[in-house]
């Protein structure tokens, strides 16, 4: 089983290389180690104060990473400081990223490979990209792997994991969390694409940001089905999913005369969508992404793209 699970992930991996293009070139992290060097893993969640979803999502994804890279060490670090600071208040001690990157470096390891468990490239993304590219003279090779959703074979990839056994006959209304920034057209983005598919049926709205509640209802009335099933399209059922979703969301469409349920699972439990994670962490394992300046450097020389074996 488990070397099935290992060239499943090879090949999401290489499907990966395929719709980057030109924005990687190949680089083995791992493989340009020499001796002294120390590799660590950091596991990078927005975190939660819930430890029953905790143990279902975040642990479970760091325990997977673990069993896939057995012989590096992995640490995890919280980006949510509110999440930070009631959990001190309980005894319990989260690094956020900086302070986690730090560590490491004075521990002495040398290439660290940060992974997050963010679904979009929004502000969690960028908070954190911020925080390697402070510290990212203090190693020999940093690389972040890209959120969930990240380019449109990430998407169809999802789409398949969380379309799976669905019944046609019911509204499965995905609900994330959102962002007021242009991010938040990823969340469109996602719901375009499912209509593409035919899946007619999944319709997404966000607590924060676009599509908004009514945005949602709008296409649910048009769909004409009344049996709804409420998802939390976060990867943590946490805060958001116990009260936004459960309670406010539930209410308000049953008002509306539907009949409403709640999955209660955040996407961390689903081994589908861990197994996409981890395929992004192959694959930053074995490429390195370009930066823009570094890309317009040689098309600036050659008047050529670069391409993915450069």
């Amino acid at each position: 089983m488990k070397t099935i699970c290992l060239s499943f992930l090879i090949w999401l991996s290489a499907l990966s290389l395929f719709a980057h293009g030109a924005q990687y070139v190949h680089s083995d992290f791992f493989g340009s180690m020499q001796k002294g060097d120390k590799a660590a893993i950091l596991m990078v969640h927005f975190g939660t104060t819930h430890s029953d979803t905790r143990a279902l999502t975040i642990d479970a994804l760091n325990e997977r990473v673990k069993k896939q890279f057995p012989d590096v060490e992995v640490r995890e670090a919280y980006t949510s400081r509110i999440i930070i600071k009631r959990l001190s208040d309980r005894g319990i001690v989260k690094l956020n990223p900086l302070e986690a990157l730090q560590q490491l470096h004075k521990e002495g390891y040398t290439h660290v490979l940060v992974q997050g468990s963010t679904i979009i490239q929004g502000v969690e993304m960028e908070s954190l990209i911020r925080n390697v590219d402070e510290v990212k003279g203090l190693f020999k090779d940093i690389r972040i792997g890209n959120p969930l959703l990240y380019d449109p074979h990430d998407y169809e990839l999802v789409i398949n994991v969380i379309t799976a056994d669905a019944d046609k006959n019911k509204a499965y209304v995905l609900v994330g969390h959102g962002t007021y920034d242009p991010t938040t057209a990823q969340y469109a983005m996602l719901d375009y694409m499912l209509k593409a598919k035919g899946f007619n049926n999944f319709i997404v709205g966000t607590i924060e940001g676009y599509p908004e509640y009514d945005d949602m209802l709008n296409q649910l009335k048009k769909s004409g089905l009344k049996d709804v099933i409420l998802v939390p399209f976060m990867f943590v059922a946490g805060e958001h999913a116990k009260n936004d979703i459960t309670i406010d969301w539930k209410e308000m469409l049953e008002k509306e005369g539907y009949n409403v349920s709640v999955k209660m699972e955040g996407l961390g439990q689903n081994k589908g969508i861990q197994d996409i994670i981890v395929s992004h962490m192959q694959f930053t394992s074995h490429n390195r992404k370009l930066d823009i300046m570094e890309k317009k450097s040689v098309y600036e020389k050659t008047g050529e793209k670069m391409t993915s074996e450069e």
